[in-house]
């Protein structure tokens, strides 16, 4: 009797009805089927709604006391992981340690394809041991398939040290659910093309990873209202974006927000609070810890009633200019 497939039965791996005849279609029929697609995978995150949330105060609770973040995945889950932590630094001024990503394969499986190196479950142990996590960290497993040796391999050897799980996967039956604390599983269905879990799987995937990293930073207030308060100034893009958050903020113009940016180290909060409250650098940085790095404890106000009014204003501009 022939062995049964162990990939044979997963979500991921299985024939789509509606894509049968893909190979036939026209340009605009491929579009109109990955959008209709897309949607049924928009849905299926949805349904993770509060499992996502969970997860966004795990992370944000483990980081408020010191701990770490690791996302750990091989070939498409491993990519959508360093991407993940590749951009915590300068949208959200981190330490580059603070959110880490272990690849299956490290730079040659992030830009290639290092085979086997997913199946190898020691491998996995190994490269969790090296990043040094601990029973502060946070980790995120993520396998689309939800059998990614290398994963669980790394999962298990953080949950010897104590570390807090989240397991990111498309397939809802997977046993690691008594494994991890948390397990986010949007049932995004069969791909258009079988088993290329790039598409609707790796999709949802990063929109769960997003809502995860960011959810996390704006609860450990990188964020003033919706503005990106904590970035990191590293390139004239940056710099101009530092300039009109702390013009939106204060009302000061282009040039002196400039030059006060400069005075605090192109620091956006200690900018905001120098000139909000005429305190120096180094007193404003004191102020910021004393809040625990939040505006809106650092100054005591709300931010929503400024936006608003510069939207309407903006608005109202617009339409004058129509009429």
């Amino acid at each position: 009797m022939p062995v049964r497939s162990k990939w044979q039965s997963l979500p991921t791996e299985a024939i789509n009805a509606s894509s049968l005849d893909i190979d036939k279609l026209s340009p605009e029929g491929l579009v109109d089927l990955m959008m209709s697609e897309d949607r049924k995978m928009l849905l299926a995150v949805q349904r993770e709604r509060e499992r996502i949330a969970l997860g966004i105060e795990m992370i944000a609770v483990a980081l408020r006391k010191g701990g770490r973040l690791v996302l750990v995945g091989a070939g498409t889950s491993g990519r959508l992981g360093v991407l993940e932590s590749a951009e915590m630094p300068p949208t959200f001024s981190t330490d580059p340690l603070l959110v880490q990503a272990v690849m299956a394969g490290g730079r040659d499986g992030l830009f290639g394809t290092k085979e086997g190196v997913e199946d190898d479950y020691e491998e996995g142990a190994r490269a969790m041991t090296r990043t040094k996590t601990s029973k502060k960290d946070v980790v995120i497993g993520v396998s689309a398939s939800g059998i990614t040796q290398f994963v669980r391999g790394a999962l298990t050897r953080a949950r010897k040290v104590g570390a807090r799980i989240i397991f990111v996967t498309c397939d809802p039956g997977t046993e690691l659910q008594t494994f991890v604390d948390l397990t986010i599983a949007p049932g995004v269905g069969a791909e258009i093309i079988a088993g290329s879990t790039r598409l609707k799987a790796g999709t949802a995937t990063k929109l769960v990873l997003n809502m995860l990293t960011t959810g996390a930073m704006v609860r450990i207030g990188k964020t003033y209202g919706n503005l990106m308060i904590d970035v990191h100034c590293g390139s004239e893009k940056l710099k101009d974006r530092a300039c009109r958050i702390v013009n939106i903020v204060t009302g000061l113009e282009y040039d002196e927000a400039d030059k006060l940016l400069k005075k605090a180290h192109w620091n956006v909060k200690a900018a905001i609070v120098m000139q909000k409250t005429g305190l120096p650098y180094v007193k404003a940085l004191s102020r910021l810890r004393k809040a625990h790095d939040s505006m809106r404890e650092a100054l005591g106000e709300d931010i929503e009633p400024r936006l608003s009014g510069l939207l309407q204003g903006a608005a109202e501009a617009g339409h004058r200019q129509k009429s």
